[in-house]
């Protein structure tokens, strides 16, 4: 009897510093959701709690202690999961099991198997056994709260197998577990004891809620990943039924709207990503996403818009915490919502990144005075904060030269569209600026192999990207060609035959094994950046060499150096094919040189080109401020030719 009765004085202390933990986490607990979290109160909260565990383990388990213990092993549980401690999470559960409710099963005071060994499948294979043993007794509301625990460690860690495993057993979990708690609550409401129930620090009910929408955007997310976007589709349209959070089913929407992107519904998609932003408007993955469509869709206009405001939510301070309530539980959606699959098809790029893209994409579609402002300022953020540099890649803003070389590619870009706007001087710095930085770099000679040796050195680059030295090459050859574009638009045909003669010269320094033609260029959308494609090195440079002797050609004509115009032409044609300026230079020193058919000829075929897909970077694309010949001049010359 005075074992019973220290039992129940200790049962009831316990029950007491439960509360208590319970009761300052709902104090202190929205901090850890602020803006600036600490998560050491998490961590001394966990501690807290499994402090608490161990010695409530430490006596015999009898009906009181057993409700208890499930309901402190439940609190534990959930600050371990909180804390992406999964691996320590399934341990209390797997020990639950065998201390608690597998027992019960067995008709035993308790486990004595090691529930370490045990795997994960062994563990789910056991829940369905212990809730019908405790189904019926004191046990089965504790023995539910912590199976939504189980289903909260699968999904935080991904396992969207072991959640199908036990779907028997979560299909119900709701509104079992909503009946036995009123049961459970009207049991307390007749009873005549004083005694407070231990408390929980999440509610079960609605953690269930929110595991069963998590659970359809990860699974929609997980097909969508695999190439199965219909299935993702009808899974993820679950989600807008059940009651979710607004940033999941924003989730849900972007994700949808991936799907019909990806089965060729592409202004479905953009009504699915608005819905998201509706929902949720700092939901710049939907934004993200417009953009992409309206690439593909050729929308020049919407593409500058979506980037516009894109660049703009990404560079404002992330949105205030929600207000929080005593019931709000430490798990939240971004914490069961941390698979692979659903933070790639759900990232955005950075702000650096969007901004540069913005930049290009006004040039390109007529906006060059406002695509000049926003390289400039993209390089005073860069400078004065190189904090905010991204890692090279598909159209990522570099750092600063001070930092690394790599920047040259975005020094190039704007110089490019310094050149575009009228503005040569600017121009001329800031490929100053690129030679300085790359003088030291340049290779005496290099020598490239067979396209799977320049494969394998394009994946080597991407280790170590800053050394790579025919991208010095390029970098160094193309600021020397936007130098000599500068002096070809001021006239000075002398100064910009010696730029183009530099260009030329460091060219040369490079020189192929390979035998038969480079690889076709990809089509693709004209921001996009080549560094990462197989055989873009051998294209850029071979582009790079075709302008320089076109542009060295076309000073030469006006200089009325005709031969060396031919010569330089011709090579061009060889070296670059598809050329259109390059073609109709060719055909008027032709025609200057009296040899008008082979004029009309070369003019009949640059005309009838069509353009090829823009999939070189702004600075080896063809001058706009270059000399140009009149396109219907050329046409009635070629129609006087063949009516003679």
């Amino acid at each position: 009897m005075a074992d019973l009765e220290s039992q129940r004085s200790l049962s009831g202390l316990w029950v007491l510093g439960n509360n208590q933990l319970v009761d300052e986490w709902k104090r202190q607990g929205v901090q850890l959701f602020s803006r600036d979290p600490d998560p050491s109160r998490l961590t001394q909260r966990s501690a807290d709690f499994h402090k608490l565990l161990l010695k409530i383990k430490g006596v015999p388990l009898t009906p009181d202690l057993s409700q208890l213990e499930l309901a402190v092993r439940f609190n534990a549980c959930v600050f371990s999961v909180a804390q992406a401690q999964t691996e320590r999470a399934q341990a209390l559960l797997t020990e639950g099991l065998h201390r608690v409710l597998t027992p019960s099963a067995l008709g035993v005071a308790g486990g004595t198997g090691d529930p370490s060994s045990e795997s994960s499948a062994e563990v789910s294979s056991l829940w369905g056994p212990a809730l019908r043993a405790v189904a019926d007794g004191p046990l089965a509301v504790g023995a539910l709260r912590l199976l939504c625990l189980q289903w909260a460690v699968c999904l935080s860690s991904n396992r969207l197998t072991h959640i199908q495993e036990l779907r028997g057993e979560l299909s119900s979990l709701s509104d079992r577990l909503s009946a036995l708690e009123e049961e459970e609550e009207r049991k307390r409401s007749l009873s005549a004891s004083d005694h407070e129930p231990p408390r929980l620090v999440a509610d079960p009910l609605r953690l269930t809620e929110l595991l069963d929408v998590c659970t359809v955007v990860a699974r929609g997310a997980e097909w969508l990943s695999d190439g199965r976007p219909s299935d993702a589709l009808s899974e993820l349209q679950r989600a807008f039924s059940l009651p979710a959070p607004r940033d999941v089913l924003a989730q849900a929407h972007v994700l949808s709207g991936r799907c019909l992107a990806d089965t060729g519904r592409p202004q479905m998609a953009l009504l699915c990503f608005m819905r998201a932003m509706e929902t949720e408007p700092h939901c710049v993955s939907a934004l993200h996403r417009s953009t992409e469509v309206y690439r593909q869709l050729g929308n020049a206009t919407a593409l500058v818009e979506g980037l516009r405001l894109l660049n703009t939510a990404l560079r404002l301070p992330p949105p205030a915490a929600p207000s929080m309530t005593a019931e709000v539980s430490p798990l939240s959606a971004p914490l069961l919502l941390g698979s692979p699959a659903l933070g790639s098809l759900l990232s955005a790029p950075p702000a650096p990144s969007v901004q540069r893209r913005l930049a290009l994409s006004c040039v390109l579609h007529g906006r060059v005075a406002e695509g000049v402002e926003l390289y400039l300022d993209l390089l005073a953020d860069l400078q004065s904060d190189p904090q905010h540099a991204v890692p090279p890649g598909s159209l990522q803003a570099p750092p600063p030269l001070q930092a690394s070389p790599r920047g040259a590619e975005l020094y190039l870009e704007a110089a490019a569209a310094l050149l575009l706007a009228g503005r040569g001087p600017d121009c001329w710095a800031l490929c100053d600026e690129v030679l300085s930085a790359t003088l030291d770099l340049l290779p005496q000679r290099l020598t490239l192999g067979d396209p799977s040796e320049d494969r394998d050195r394009d994946q080597d680059r991407d280790q170590d990207r800053d050394q790579d030295p025919l991208d010095v090459v390029l970098w160094a050859g193309s600021a020397h060609l936007l130098q000599a574009h500068c002096q070809a638009a001021l006239e000075d045909w002398k100064q910009a035959v010696t730029c183009y003669t530099r260009c030329i010269n460091l060219t040369g320094k490079v020189c192929f094994k390979t035998h038969g033609p480079p690889p076709p260029p990809p089509s693709g959308d004209p921001s996009g950046d080549l560094s990462g494609r197989p055989g873009a090195g051998l294209r850029s440079l071979q582009t790079l060499k075709g302008l320089s002797l076109a542009g060295r050609g076309v000073c030469f004509t006006q200089r009325d150096q005709l031969r060396e115009a031919l010569r330089d032409l011709q090579l061009s044609a060889l070296v670059s094919p598809g050329g259109v300026g390059a073609g109709l230079w060719l055909g008027e020193v032709l025609w200057r040189l009296d040899r008008r058919r082979e004029a009309a000829s070369c003019w009949e075929r640059s005309l009838a080109a069509e353009s090829p897909a823009e999939t070189l970077p702004l600075y080896l694309q063809e001058p706009r401020s270059s000399p140009s010949l009149d396109p219907s001049v050329l046409r009635s010359r070629v129609q006087s030719l063949t009516q003679t």
